[in-house]
């Protein structure tokens, strides 16, 4: 078995893997919690990832070594597809995992991962399973903290999922019609753009907000929770092979 960790802004998400199968699934506030949790004596572990788009972890990495060998997923990371992104070092770990996810999931042809969690993130592979780049924009709960923030009056609102109208009849509705119609609008019209380029385009969603984008965009896409996961899990398959 293998254990995946995926550390980003808000969240700690860990899998194990049975081959490419996910086996259990978990979600920590931080990488303390993932400590006191067990998960790294409760498996017979052979190997492990983890990636980071946050700094400071050393200590804990060092805790996992203690347990299970560790492949710590950089830029210079050799990956099963090829890393054309201008930037490849300031390029994040998520983004290039969910790439690779993307990739495992339709090899040899153009597809678009949509990452929708703190930032919604673009992410396009060619397919010549090149990744190319994409876009990033801010998320959900950036927006509505966008609006607090840069205001003097208006109020800090969360996401309503139950929420469905284009036009609010009060503050609070507009601000929830303005960031949630607005967001949707965009990330289907992003698409739809990619669509025009590229016809036969594969899109997967994954992210934190996945639900809430999946049941409300007008295209067509697939979604999965863990499809960075999956990536990881693939570029550490495509290293244990290698060595």
């Amino acid at each position: 078995m293998q254990l995946v960790i995926d550390i980003g802004n808000t969240r700690v998400k860990a899998a194990i893997f049975a081959q490419k199968e996910v086996k259990d699934f978990f979600v920590y506030k931080s990488t303390d919690d993932l400590l006191a949790s067990g998960i790294l004596d409760q498996y017979p572990l052979k190997a492990c990832i983890l990636a980071s788009v946050v700094n400071g972890i050393e200590p804990f990495i060092e805790q996992v070594k203690k347990k299970v060998n560790v492949l710590v997923f950089k830029a210079d990371t050799p990956t099963p597809i090829i890393n054309c992104y201008q930037s490849a070092h300031t390029l994040g770990s998520d983004r290039l995992a969910g790439a690779v996810g993307g990739y495992s999931v339709f090899p040899n042809a153009n597809v678009l991962v949509v990452d929708c969690g703190t930032c919604i993130k673009y992410n396009f592979v060619t397919h010549k399973n090149e990744y190319i780049g994409g876009g990033i924009a801010p998320g959900l709960q950036m927006r509505f903290k966008a609006v607090h923030t840069f205001t003097s009056r208006l109020p800090l609102l969360d996401v309503d999922d139950t929420f469905n109208t284009l036009i609010g009849t009060n503050s609070n509705d507009s601000i929830v019609s303005g960031v949630q119609m607005g967001v949707i609008a965009e990330v289907d019209g992003i698409i739809t753009q990619y669509k025009q380029q590229y016809p036969d385009i594969k899109v997967l969603l994954t992210g934190g907000d996945v639900n809430f984008f999946a049941k409300r965009l007008k295209n067509s896409i697939f979604a999965d929770q863990n499809l960075i996961l999956k990536g990881l899990n693939e570029i550490l398959d495509y290293n244990l092979k290698s060595n």
